[in-house]
């Protein structure tokens, strides 16, 4: 059993977590992910990236956002219950070097999993600028940590309701002309990185991508997460999540992440509604 020790609303439905995983806080690395279990009578796999974790307190550290019955059940846990099932450390960790200069561009929850990330750039020596994207204020997450790391943090939003109205990827086309990067580290909605891809190849800046595609056991067994790399396949559980991102089949990807959604909308729209009644009696 793996126990909740903290929990924060950072949006309207995005959750932080910290669990009580000593193993998996020890051994993780940055990139690297977790499958979770709930238990009980729901079994659903969930993968997760890690956000944060302290070796020393033995936690490791989520963000996920309420979207389907999975992730709205375990918005519902407070501090102090327990999630049955923890896999980790899972997943390639992002190969950390001194590149010299690095954009790290987060979109969305996206964000979260580019925070251990951009800590390890830093730390080997690399000057980071960071660009988060939102669609718009209530939905900007971890500004004030990504702004310890950045030698430039830049906020952008859809609406303009906060920071610069803009897509990211017209500050990362300024970058790329003006201060020229070493390496661009891109994680968010498929489309978000897409179109990330399609803004510094003009420019020859090496792409790295995070995928979170459907996944199930987490090993490389199922072949649910299969995406396709140069031609081949490759599986993001075992081979992943990180991809050079001018190597990834943006159309094959973005057609097999819609295989599920009409059930998606369905299960989020029930699933919101129960949440928010719960809250309402709270």
């Amino acid at each position: 059993m793996f126990t909740i020790l903290e929990k924060q609303k950072l949006s309207a439905e995005v959750f932080r977590m910290k669990l009580l995983a000593p193993n998996i806080a020890r051994e993780r690395k940055a990139g690297q992910f977790v499958i979770i279990q709930q238990g009980g009578e729901y079994a659903e796999r969930i993968p997760l990236t890690i956000a944060d974790a302290d070796s020393s307190e033995g936690s490791i550290t989520i963000v996920f956002q309420a979207v389907g019955e999975g992730t709205h059940r375990l918005a519902t846990l407070e501090p102090g219950q327990a999630i049955e099932n923890v896999l980790g450390p899972l997943g390639q960790p992002t190969h950390i070097e001194h590149y010299g200069k690095v954009v790290c561009v987060g979109g969305g929850v996206g964000v979260a999993p580019m925070h251990p990330i951009a800590q390890a750039m830093k730390q080997a020596g690399n000057e980071v600028k960071i660009i988060i994207g939102a669609r718009n204020r209530d939905l900007v997450i971890l500004e004030h940590e990504m702004s310890l790391i950045a030698s430039e943090l830049i906020v952008c939003t859809d609406d303009g309701s906060y920071g610069r109205k803009a897509l990211v990827t017209e500050p990362l086309k300024e970058l790329c002309e003006s201060w020229k990067p070493d390496l661009v580290v891109a994680i968010g909605p498929p489309v978000m990185m897409k179109f990330c891809t399609l803004t510094t190849k003009p420019f020859g800046v090496p792409t790295i991508v995070s995928l979170n595609t459907i996944m199930i056991d987490g090993t490389g067994m199922c072949g649910g997460c299969r995406v396709s790399i140069n031609g081949r396949t490759k599986f993001v559980c075992v081979d992943g999540p990180e991809f050079d991102a001018f190597a990834v089949d943006w159309d094959n990807l973005l057609m097999r992440l819609g295989t599920y959604r009409p059930q998606e909308q369905v299960a989020h729209h029930r699933c919101h509604i129960g949440l928010e009644i719960k809250e309402g009696e709270a």
